[in-house]
């Protein structure tokens, strides 16, 4: 008995001591030895103070489609902030008695509360109850969970570390916090601060994830449970662990009685309390958490890749990821829905989402001379994380991928000659069953190119464009010269595609040990297959390049972005790269009329145009020489697209149509007509019901 009183005894000693050195803290500036040994160390805490007043809490950004309606939500914590009036009286009442109930006396350190848990410790030895107002376990929160948001474990660590001068330091804060804001204020900032467990913070929050309600709607049950798993969600979790949280939220009951939350009558109050008491948790079968990032979208699958890559373009134009996990955010982009469902649809419809080692990718712009804005982003692939299902978490209708176009890289081909003059689109060029070129080296011999089909010996450069014999393209590159088709293919829009990898696909690292880019290997190796586009590309660089030619020439980057709005309202502005004159206006509108044939009889896309299509349109088809991905270029004046299909395996292989498969081996492999266009035509056909038909300009005298 001596022996435990001794020791209450010294704990109460110890704790008279603390609070006497909480009281100087308060009184004096300098605390030496105890964590505010210098002006700076209050400096540090005035600013700490000045900052808790503002409570910038790190919220959901949401990320809506061009319509304004979600689309996908980032965010470190899942926090619904909310006013003091926006919150209900009865969770006030909860949090206040379990953890408070002096709140509205003190100033911040509750010192009849230190003196009790004093008291206390002295008599039987007990925990040190009561000696931390809700004041300062706001400040603790604070100083975890948003200015240590970063790394809420450690800051954690940090802020509940058992020291006097981590105790002096919230003690003064929550003390000059009070005299710059009002209790109502602090309440209402520490129930929005405040951790409740799966991934929830605030009451806001978590009143929608564990009762699919508002925080001005919450029982008194309801109150009482999230009161009681305040600050200890992963002990009392009401999922993992419902007894104890069920005996938690009964105490927060009782409490409540206690303080006349049920009224004054004292037996009407406990008969209140018992009824309370005997209603289960009454948390939903399913929370209703917020869908968080790419993936977790609601429809993720399908609009995942338009968000991973609106996500890489949002960094690159300045915006930072604290920024877009805890900056609240409402980003509005220029994905239209119809359209991204109507790709998808026929990307699947050519090659469903479980074919083995076939992808099927179709991008999507909008021309114009202000803008190009990125419309749809889709494969047949389903975007995920599940392997099994042949999903894919990379936004591959966007990036670099390691196949070639194939024929439509004669596209450049064209442009750099009618800009130099070496031809027009109605003037003939040369058509040989086959070429042996000089110019271009294969491996110190000549280079001899076949054609894959049967051609006139000389044939226009239109009806060339549309039937796309490999000679003619060959000896029309070696005239023009090589370096100016790779610098016309970058100016049109392949700028990615050409600088930032390698030419086997690979992005190029900062220290260039895998480069040269692809387009400087294809200058410096004189690469002649270039016009025959073996190598790697980005399908939504190619839809650009079509957006290109028809907004008169005029190069603008892909933007998925409409804008970016601040948590205050206010628009960011982003780093966007400005648009270009790429080619002159009557040489896009020449180069478009030369393109205009290849859905028409005899033209390599004519067999996949559906019946009643008479839009004025662009188009070019692709194929590569082992026929291991297909390419469809094409646009109307109002929309561009692009639409590859390739081999995605582990080891690729040639395609076959008829069904769509792989045919190792095959002679008879899939042509950029079979499946490229006709997902370009049947997406194309639904985006453009209810739009006019507009014809292409015409070309100019000096380019036919």
């Amino acid at each position: 008995m001596f022996a435990a009183r001794a020791s209450g005894l010294v704990k109460l000693l110890g704790l008279c001591l603390t609070a006497g050195v909480l009281l100087a803290a308060m009184v004096f500036p300098f605390v030496g030895g105890l964590g505010l040994a210098s002006n700076r160390a209050a400096d540090e805490v005035d600013k700490t103070s000045g900052d808790l007043a503002k409570a910038e809490l790190p919220l959901v950004t949401t990320i809506q489609d061009m319509n304004g309606d979600p689309i996908a939500y980032l965010y470190d914590q899942y926090r619904i902030p909310l006013a003091s009036g926006d919150i209900s009286d009865t969770m006030k009442a909860a949090i206040l008695a379990i953890e408070d109930k002096r709140f509205y006396e003190h100033r911040g350190v509750d010192w009849q509360g230190i003196a009790r848990a004093a008291a206390k410790a002295g008599v039987d030895g007990g925990a040190t109850q009561g000696a931390s107002t809700l004041t300062q376990q706001y400040v603790k929160n604070y100083m975890a969970f948003v200015l240590g948001a970063d790394n809420e474990q450690e800051a954690w660590e940090k802020a509940t570390e058992a020291t006097v001068g981590r105790k002096l330091r919230e003690a003064r804060i929550a003390l000059q916090l009070e005299q710059e804001v009002s209790k109502d204020e602090i309440l209402a900032g520490y129930l929005n601060i405040v951790p409740l467990g799966n991934q929830t913070y605030g009451v806001g929050a978590a009143a929608k994830a564990y009762f699919n309600t508002t925080a001005d709607k919450l029982t008194v049950p309801q109150a009482a449970l999230l009161a009681a798993i305040a600050n200890r969600p992963s002990s009392l979790n009401p999922g993992a662990s419902p007894e104890k949280a069920l005996e938690r939220r009964n105490i927060v009951i009782d409490k409540m009685s206690e303080n006349g939350a049920f009224g004054t009558d004292q037996a009407e109050s406990k008969k209140k309390a018992e009824e309370y008491k005997a209603a289960p948790l009454g948390v939903v079968e399913n929370l209703q958490l917020l869908p968080k990032g790419c993936v977790g979208a609601g429809d993720g699958p399908i609009y995942g890749f338009f968000c991973d890559y609106l996500l890489d373009y949002l960094r690159a134009a300045g915006i930072t990821n604290k920024q877009l996990q805890r900056g609240g955010l409402t980003i509005k982009t220029t994905m239209d829905p119809k359209a991204t469902r109507a790709a998808k649809q026929s990307a699947e419809q050519q090659v469903p989402k479980t074919q083995n080692g076939i992808a099927n990718v179709m991008s999507v712009v909008e021309p114009g001379k202000d803008r190009h804005k990125v419309r749809a982003l889709v494969a047949n692939r389903d975007y995920g994380n599940s392997a099994e299902l042949g999903q894919v978490a990379r936004p591959v209708p966007a990036e670099v991928l390691p196949f070639g176009p194939g024929s439509v890289n004669k596209v450049f081909t064209a442009a750099a000659a009618l800009e130099n003059g070496v031809t027009g689109i109605d003037k003939t060029i040369d058509v040989p069953a086959s070429y042996t070129s000089r110019a271009y080296a294969n491996g110190g011999t000549p280079w001899t190119i076949h054609n894959a089909g049967t051609y006139s010996d000389k044939m226009s450069l239109t009806q060339a464009l549309a039937t796309s014999p490999n000679t003619g393209f060959v000896i029309l590159q070696e005239k023009t010269g090589l370096n100016k088709v790779v610098d016309m293919a970058y100016r049109l829009g392949m700028r990615d595609t050409l600088s930032s990898v390698n030419r086997g696909g690979e992005p190029l690292k900062q220290d260039g040990s895998n480069g040269p880019s692809q387009g400087d290997w294809t200058k410096q190796a004189n690469a002649g297959s270039y016009t025959l586009g073996p190598g790697a590309t980005s399908i939504l660089e190619l839809a650009n390049v079509a957006a290109t030619i028809v907004s008169g020439g005029t190069w603008c980057p892909p933007t998925p972005v409409e804008k970016v709005i601040d948590r205050y309202g206010k628009e960011i502005a982003l780093k966007e790269k400005p648009c270009e004159q790429a080619v002159a206006p009557d040489l896009a509108n020449s180069l478009a009329q030369g393109l205009s044939h290849d859905v028409v009889s005899p033209g390599t896309a004519a067999g996949a145009v559906p019946p009643g299509w008479n839009r004025g349109m662009i188009g070019k088809t692709g194929t590569t020489e082992e026929h291991k991905s297909v390419a469809f270029m094409a646009a109307t004046m109002q929309y561009a697209g692009a639409v590859m299909t390739y081999a995605d395996g582990s080891n690729p292989q040639v395609i076959c149509a008829n069904p769509i498969r792989l045919c190792p081996g095959s002679s008879a492999g899939v042509y950029g007509g079979q499946v490229a266009a006709p997902t370009w035509f049947n997406a194309m056909k639904v985006i453009h019901e209810g739009l006019p038909v507009v014809p292409l300009p015409p070309a100019a005298a000096r380019y036919k």
